[in-house]
């Protein structure tokens, strides 16, 4: 499963670069910030599940559930931009 999970953030992470030219100024910086965020949430329940004091499914739901708050950050970004005419 960890490697999944890391696959999906260094995936993530070589798409942004290349979309990176067409996002705008405040989208970049949320989005850099979700992942970020993203990022230590991912290792911190890794280390639980290994830890075993979280079930696989649990792990899934807080990933997936820090992966949205990730996107959402970027979307409001992005808002930013576009009402600013970025």
């Amino acid at each position: 499963m960890k490697f999944t999970k890391a696959s999906l953030v260094v995936s993530a992470a070589a798409l942004s670069l290349g979309l990176a030219a067409c996002d705008g100024p405040n989208e970049n910086a949320m989005e850099d910030a979700g992942e970020q965020q993203a990022e230590a949430v991912n290792e911190r329940v890794d280390a639980m599940e290994d830890a075993g004091t979280i079930s696989d499914a649990q792990s899934d739901a807080i990933t997936d559930q820090a992966e949205d708050k990730a996107d959402a950050m970027e979307e409001q970004g992005e808002a930013m931009d576009d009402a600013q005419g970025v």
